[in-house]
């Protein structure tokens, strides 16, 4: 019974096997090798095949090849080669290949014309995007393309009118239609309408004119439609609400005019309206609210206007971003837009809006982006108490605001422990009474702060030695006064190791608004300090400063006295050196020649003597640079060095 038993359970394990080995023997039966017409054309194809990974060899099967699929006739049907480092141009042998249906050969560096010779009647996908294709794309291609479902050439070099109508013509069966990025002319086509499959149509960055057709807004399956940085002009026609499948809308960059469309609520699923840098107007459409998928708004630099408090914000529970800056909106800050626990970033400034912030942002827990510049908000104190709750806050912009007010002290504020994630404090041209605020010293994390053209007074706070990632310093035209404080010297991140890695990481996290606003990017170390500041150096506290490893160094118009430090030929980096209208006296360090990256040079108005250093970046610098010390001489200034200077005293170290 047992051995009858394990029997039964033994035999089905063995037909399963048997069937498998015999499907498989059947299968391999009707699986013929490669082509060899198609093993011949694809090794003529023109472009490098010694990539790595590559095996392509004409003494094995073709269709074994990187990058190769066969059908189950060894005709090829997959040439699937995208970011394989491959170089030269698509000899005319790929026209050989008369079943290929995919063809990728995308983020490669191929160059040349499209592959005219192209007549494979199965072909589905054809993606050549990201090379260096040029020329025009020739009509013939479209004749034999009617199962072409994905035709992609962006990031090239293609130009010229194309012929719209063999395009429509032939591409009813598209879905997915990409031009962006070259150098195509003429209209947007007529007849995308009768693309009744067609989900996705970019040709944003070339330099297509006129407006957008009627019938472009009768392709109702589109999803994205993606015109940007184009010559388009005229108006959004109310149409678009008809493309009810529409989820990305980017039309930014061109010459639009007229209303956002007043049913625009009606594309729900809509997540990404872009339209800045238009000549849009008129007020935000009341249904806008209706978008309620919406994760990025931004109608940047247009001419919108109206008062933005009354719109409501708070059905737009997905919004992540929303730029609104550089417009005409009026009221205040939006209460409703507190309701957006998803925002990440907001941009209103330069507009005209006033009144105070309110408590409530405080909600935005995400928020780690906020530029309010150039409106006329008040109340710093109050601003800064309620930012300083929102925890994960890291770039904060809010400059010409709260004209003539008080830079807030701890005094004035009930915690002195907020910004734990600041970054980036922009409090530049409020016209700020007062002095540096000791919060700021508690900025662990703060990389650039930017006080200038306040009316500060008092010293630059030693403090600001311990802030270990800071490497963008403003204090610019204040009041400012005192010794030069020799704790910059502990700055970290004005040192070699720290240089590229601070300025990069903060331009790649915080350039969304970088076009309007002037504290996101890439900053160099930078420390400026001009207008009214004293220092008497002595030679330790010199020796120190002159470890920060700079890009450029403003010490401009200020009462600076002593000797310009033989050690600054250290600062390898230095570009730009600006010592102008001081009291710096002595000689000119001839070491300084070794700053072979020094482009601009200004030591005028000051009490220099001497021979002026030559060779080097010295024989190009305008006499200007040294006008303004009558006991220097040297070619430069037309005044000869035959008498000897006077000694050279230093000061007591």
């Amino acid at each position: 019974m047992c051995c009858f038993t394990q029997q039964r359970k033994t035999m089905p394990k063995l037909k399963l096997l048997h069937i498998i080995i015999i499907i498989l023997s059947c299968f391999s039966s009707f699986c013929q090798a490669c082509n060899q017409i198609d093993q011949d054309s694809l090794l003529s194809l023109g472009f490098n095949i010694s990539s790595p990974g590559l095996n392509w060899s004409s003494s094995t099967d073709c269709c074994l090849w990187e990058g190769i699929k066969c059908d189950a006739n060894g005709r090829v049907s997959h040439l699937w080669l995208p970011w394989k480092g491959l170089t030269g141009t698509i000899s005319l042998s790929i026209g050989n290949l008369t079943h290929l249906s995919h063809l990728n050969l995308s983020h490669n560096r191929l160059s040349g014309e499209f592959p005219s010779s192209l007549s494979s009647n199965y072909i589905k996908i054809i993606d050549l995007s990201s090379n260096h294709f040029q020329g025009k794309i020739p009509s013939t291609i479209f004749r034999l393309t009617q199962n072409l479902i994905t035709f992609n050439v962006s990031n090239n070099s293609f130009t010229g009118l194309i012929s719209w109508s063999a395009w429509v013509d032939s591409f009813c069966s598209i879905r997915h239609l990409d031009l962006s990025n070259n150098r195509f002319t003429g209209p947007v086509p007529l007849g995308l309408g009768s693309c009744s499959r067609l989900k996705t149509f970019r040709a944003g960055f070339n330099y297509l004119t006129g407006s957008l057709p009627d019938d472009i807004y009768t392709a109702t399956s589109l999803e994205q439609l993606s015109l940007s940085f184009n010559h388009i002009s005229g108006s959004i026609k109310n149409g678009i609400v008809n493309l009810t499948s529409l989820r990305i809308l980017e039309l930014y960059s061109n010459s639009l005019t007229g209303l956002i469309p007043r049913d625009i609520g009606k594309l729900t699923n809509l997540e990404s309206l872009v339209l800045h840098n238009n000549s849009l107007s008129g007020s935000l459409p009341s249904s806008l609210k209706n978008c309620i998928n919406l994760t990025l708004l931004n109608l940047q630099s247009n001419f919108f206007e109206g008062d933005i408090s009354v719109f409501n914000f708070s059905t737009l529970l997905k919004l992540r971003v929303l730029d609104l800056g550089s417009n005409l909106f009026t009221g205040s800050l939006p209460i409703t837009l507190n309701s957006c626990k998803s925002l990440t970033a907001v941009n209103l400034a330069r507009n005209q809006l006033e009144g105070q912030i309110s408590p409530g942002i405080v909600a935005l827990k995400s928020l780690s982006f906020l530029s309010l510049s150039n409106n006329s908000l008040t109340n710093i104190t109050g601003a800064i108490r309620i930012l300083m709750g929102c925890k994960n806050l890291k770039v904060l912009i809010i400059p010409l605001n709260f004209m003539d007010e008080t830079m807030p002290d701890n005094d004035r504020l009930t915690s002195a422990n907020g910004f734990k994630n600041l970054q980036v404090l922009g409090l530049a041209e409020c016209k700020l009474k007062g002095q540096v605020p000791s919060w700021i010293g508690k900025l662990k994390k703060l990389q650039v702060l930017d006080l200038s053209f306040n009316q500060l007074t008092g010293s630059v706070p030693r403090f600001l030695g311990n802030m270990s990632s800071l490497f963008h310093i403003d204090f610019s035209n204040n009041l400012i006064s005192g010794e030069f404080p020799k704790e910059f010297c502990r700055l970290p991140a004005l040192t070699p190791e720290q240089d590229k890695n601070k300025a990069n990481e903060s331009y790649l996290e915080f350039s969304l608004f970088k076009g309007s606003n002037n504290f996101i990017g890439e900053y160099k170390k930078i420390l400026t300090f001009h207008e009214q500041y004293t220092w008497k150096t002595t030679a330790s506290a010199a020796v120190s400063l002159l470890r920060l490893l700079l890009h450029m160094l403003d010490l401009s118009h200020n009462n600076f006295s002593g000797n310009i430090p033989d050690q600054i030929s250290q600062l390898t980096n230095l570009e730009r050196m600006d010592l102008s209208k001081n009291h710096l006296s002595g000689e000119i360090p001839v070491s300084l020649k070794r700053l072979h990256f020094l482009s601009a040079f200004n030591v005028a108005e000051n009490n220099l003597r001497g021979s002026i250093p030559s060779g080097g970046q010295f024989d190009t610098f305008p006499s200007s640079s040294f006008r303004g010390n009558p006991d220097l001489c040297g070619a430069i200034v037309q005044r000869s060095c035959s008498v000897q200077p006077r000694p050279i005293v230093l000061p007591d170290s």
